[in-house]
């Protein structure tokens, strides 16, 4: 294990081992982004990886690949843990990389495990049904730390960051965002590379509803691909879809100016056009007919907006908010309104004023 344990300029200690949750696209990349490249002067870090299942972690343990990242090698520096206690044992921080209707079990399964001092940062984008949590909120929930104790630094990193561009190694931005002071610009240092920018946000609200809002707007973006409603119709959505994201953001508390940024449109333009991203792919299917039963029966990927457009409906009815682009994609998905249909009803809106906040 390596033993130097340095602070950095934002007071915080270096971490010596960082435990990744999760061996989805976001899990494996965020592990290969913490191995210092080859010419590189980041200092290095025992980094580790943490499934749920030893049917995941077996074969990943011993060919250093994986079906949902092809052409994605692991590197050598990155162990594979074969059980949880291997995994968290010394962990200095967390990197949870969970879908995020998962997290609240995964974290109660390793509650008990969790060292004292570990701090936690977030990659995933969603918020919980029923509680209507965000990702950092849940994992604060569960762990319901000594009061009395210092308190855990708890943090996410959100953005434009498709997993099969960061893991060819294209240029990307990030946010890193938390509300402990200094811990934003801990993450920054630590995950900074020569290909990646983070930008610091202390915005926590504001960047973790951006990145589980977009999700919803995308697979109505996607809907429209798939109807091949043409370019005039999409950017309309963007545009629209971010007035409606920031609204639900103001009346929650979140500064607007999150949403214009890299966390905001930065990800929705990203999540709404790239042939990679999950939410478009999923609307753009429904578009062209298929059924939400069918697409989520043959992805072997969780779509993250789909019960994220549950959660965003019940914050929009709790703030008083109007959606109607959420609302529409909402009766898509679990309402079997025909998509031609629901553009019709966006269309057929009362005519009025353009708002963007």
């Amino acid at each position: 294990m390596i033993q130097s344990q340095e602070r950095d300029e934002s007071g915080f200690r270096r971490p010596r081992k960082v435990c990744v949750l999760g061996v989805g696209q976001m899990g494996l990349v965020a592990a290969a982004l913490l191995c210092p490249a080859e010419g590189e002067s980041r200092p290095a870090l025992e980094v580790v990886l943490w499934s749920h299942s030893e049917d995941e972690s077996g074969p990943l343990k011993q060919t250093r690949t994986s079906q949902r990242l092809p052409g994605f090698m692991l590197p050598d520096k990155v162990r594979v843990a074969m059980t949880d206690a291997e995994a968290l044992d010394g962990a200095d921080l967390i990197v949870t990389a969970i879908p995020v209707q998962f997290i609240r079990s995964v974290w109660v399964r390793l509650k008990n495990l969790v060292p004292a001092g570990a701090s936690v940062v977030s990659v995933s984008k969603g918020i919980e049904n029923e509680t209507l949590l965000r990702p950092t909120q849940i994992v604060a929930d569960v762990l319901e730390d000594d009061p009395d104790a210092a308190p855990r630094p708890i943090g996410v990193l959100s953005g434009p960051t498709i997993a099969v561009e960061l893991a060819r190694g294209l240029p990307a931005t990030m946010v890193a965002s938390s509300e402990m002071g200094g811990f934003s610009s801990a993450l920054q240092a630590l995950f900074s590379t020569s290909f990646l920018r983070v930008y610091t946000n202390e915005d926590t609200l504001g960047v973790e509803l951006a990145g589980a809002t977009k999700n919803v707007i995308a697979i109505a973006a996607g809907i429209l691909d798939g109807l091949q409603a043409g370019s005039n119709a999409k950017s309309a959505l963007l545009a629209r879809g971010l007035a409606e994201i920031t609204r639900l953001g103001l009346a929650m508390g979140a500064s607007s100016q999150t949403f214009f940024g890299i966390a905001g449109v930065g990800d929705l333009a990203t999540t709404c056009f790239s042939p990679e991203g999950r939410n478009r792919s999923l609307g753009e299917a429904l578009g062209r007919g298929k059924s939400l039963h069918e697409y989520l029966s043959s992805s072997k990927f969780v779509v993250e907006g789909v019960a994220t457009t549950r959660s965003v409906v019940d914050l929009a009815s709790r703030y008083r908010v109007e959606m109607p682009i959420t609302q529409a994609v909402h009766a898509v998905l679990f309402e079997r309104l025909d998509p031609i249909h629901a553009i019709s009803m966006l269309m057929n809106r009362d005519l009025k004023g353009e708002q963007v906040d």
